[in-house]
């Protein structure tokens, strides 16, 4: 329900303190690189209360933006000025330029300034019901922020100069209610001067062995140690758990990842046990939680995978960056386990150009959930916190929750997908998933500015669209994932038939004559692109046979039922308007798909020639 406009009076304005106000702001944050303007902020019910402390006696600017930039943001100006406070909320057009919100919705709590800091407080309904106003959501938000050392005047605020940026938040994040002691031990898996290429994309892999434990112990906290300067290159890091079977000799160097000449070892680490993205912060798990090291099903060995991305070529760069687990003997009531959903990372997830907006799902099916759960804890798993991943066209993404044919509460979403910030999101209640349950992870995309296919795959100019799933207690299932027939999406641009058997990686079309010999990815590039095709594409997708992994920590598939199919109605996406129009998707079983999904999306050939 909208709400009565808030006008804010001078006459009405709560009296300002010129000393400390009193309130207290659970999470903190550093804006600029200086150490000039810091953000404090609370939830309060409904509203939503800010604390900026800036080095500045001028005014202090704040506000919220769709991309960043100025464009289209909703701003708010304060200070003080000759002892007196002041706030106005403000709003720019498309063109960047900035007017005054006839419709006052920011309210000034507290302020003050000295001869070097201003610190003002105030607050704001989450939904305001004003259209120049950004509703504050759990989604990310891209938060603007500037200063300048003069006051704002009757004109409004002077240009701000250099001393402006953007940060993106989730602003509406659960608190951490852990506390955790400061002299916790800790050790680190970091990489030892590794030599990134002149290339885009690096992804690098490095085994390490976990210190020796004589007893359980339990990892309440990871942080990212990622060389200083480096915050832009080092993209995103995973922590997998390998075989047990080894000899430190797997320990002497690290390869490139996905490499035909990589270690055999590396092949054996399926289980993802951490997950970091660049932009995110340590995670620290619930009280009740913890990682589980020092048993023999834990892990002995791991494999730290590092995405490198470096999109200007930069030559000669050497980083030393990788992760910090904080453990205590203290042992917590559950152990806590992984599980990666979503799309199978191949060539076969496919985004045509052109398209302001072009949905992909990936399915973690009832059969997968119904199988493991009743093999390994009918009573269901609990999820407290998800990371969503996809790169730079990803736009918005969502992880929905079935049971028994009907949508329960979104595990987790951010309709704000921002590719340079991506970390746990922590659930406010933790949702249980039960056998038969199924997932689907729904990713968004907008591809306006590209002129060929964009491809699933590992570059961040590729896609992918991932959920991983941090839960308890801790089960044999570490992957649940889909991925679209390709032969269908061939006949969609008019191929009739492929060389047999394939031999060639892509492989290559056949007939008809104007792609003969073309590999499909060079067909799919071909064909003339519309919005009105992207759309008729994208249902035909969305409605396609999907082949599914079901996997456990071993390699292994979970599935029984080899080649055969098992069809079912499945409200899967934003073309079902109604649970009535669903649509039948056939989930297709294959037992030999054991490598990892981004494995399969450079030797997937097995899939076409089958």
């Amino acid at each position: 329900m909208c709400c009565w406009p808030l006008l804010l009076l001078w006459g009405l304005l709560p009296r300002v303190a010129a000393g400390v106000s009193g309130r207290t702001y659970p999470h903190r944050t550093l804006l600029d690189s200086e150490g000039k303007y810091w953000l404090d902020w609370s939830q309060r019910g409904s509203q939503i209360a800010f604390r900026l402390q800036v080095r500045t006696a001028g005014y202090v600017g704040f506000g919220f933006s769709p991309t960043g930039a100025m464009a289209s943001a909703d701003i708010v100006v304060g200070g003080v000025a000759h002892g007196r406070p002041y706030l106005q909320d403000y709003f720019t057009n498309a063109n960047r330029e900035l007017k005054k919100d006839t419709q006052q919705d920011y309210r000034l709590e507290y302020a003050m300034e000295n001869s070097t800091h201003t610190i003002i407080e105030f607050t704001r309904e989450l939904h305001t019901c004003d259209i120049n106003d950004k509703s504050i959501t759990d989604s990310t938000v891209r938060v603007i922020w500037a200063y300048h050392h003069e006051d704002a005047g009757e004109a409004g605020p002077k240009y701000h100069d250099s001393n402006r940026g953007t940060t993106s938040l989730r602003l509406l994040n659960p608190e951490k209610t852990s506390v955790l002691s400061a002299a916790l031990q800790y050790f680190d898996l970091v990489n030892q001067d590794v030599p990134i290429p002149n290339k885009d994309t690096t992804y690098w892999c490095q085994m390490f062995k976990i210190p020796v434990f004589q007893e359980k112990h339990h990892v309440i906290k990871v942080e990212p140690v990622i060389q200083r300067g480096h915050e832009s290159l080092v993209h995103h890091i995973l922590l997998y758990q390998c075989s047990s079977n080894f000899n430190d000799s797997v320990l002497e160097s690290g390869h490139e990842c996905y490499h035909p000449n990589m270690p055999d070892a590396f092949l054996t680490c399926e289980t993802v046990i951490f997950a970091w993205a660049i932009g995110g912060e340590g995670f620290s798990y619930p009280p009740h939680v913890g990682l589980s090291l020092g048993t023999p099903l834990d892990p002995h060995y791991v494999l730290l995978e590092v995405h490198y991305d470096n999109p200007t070529y930069e030559e000669g760069l050497i980083d030393n960056s990788g992760l910090r687990l904080f453990y205590t003997m203290d042992i917590r009531k559950y152990d806590a386990g992984v599980i990666e959903a979503g799309l199978w990372v191949s060539l076969f997830h496919t985004i045509p150009p052109g398209m302001p907006e072009f949905q992909s799902e990936g399915h973690c099916t009832l059969e997968c959930l119904e199988e493991a759960l009743e093999a390994e804890k009918p009573s269901g798993i609990h999820v407290f916190a998800v990371l969503l991943h996809a790169h730079l066209a990803g736009r918005g993404i969502r992880l929905r929750h079935f049971r028994k044919g009907k949508e329960m509460k979104l595990l987790a979403y951010d309709d704000d997908f921002d590719f340079n910030f991506q970390e746990f999101q922590y659930l406010k209640e933790e949702q249980t998933i039960l056998p038969g349950d199924n997932l689907i992870t729904e990713c968004r995309y907008n591809t306006k500015d590209r002129a060929e296919m964009t491809w699933g795959g590992l570059s961040t100019r590729s896609e992918m669209c991932l959920s991983y799933l941090l839960y308890y207690p801790r089960i044999n299932l570490t992957r649940c994932a889909s991925i679209p027939d390709i032969m269908e999406q061939l006949q969609f641009i008019g191929v009739k038939e492929i060389y047999r058997p394939v031999t060639t990686w892509p492989f290559i079309i056949k007939s008809p004559k104007q792609y003969k010999n073309l590999s499909f990815m060079d067909a799919m590039n071909k064909f003339k692109w519309t919005k009105k095709e992207g759309l008729s594409f994208n249902k035909l997708v969305l409605s396609l046979p999907v082949n599914v992994r079901c996997s456990k920590t071993d390699n292994a598939e979970w599935s029984k039922v080899h080649h055969s199919n098992v069809t079912k109605r499945d409200c899967s996406s934003r073309f079902c308007s109604t649970a009535q129009k669903c649509l039948k998707l056939t989930r297709l079983y294959k037992s030999k798909w054991k490598l990892r999904a981004s494995i399969m999306s450079q030797k997937i050939i097995q899939l076409s020639s089958s």
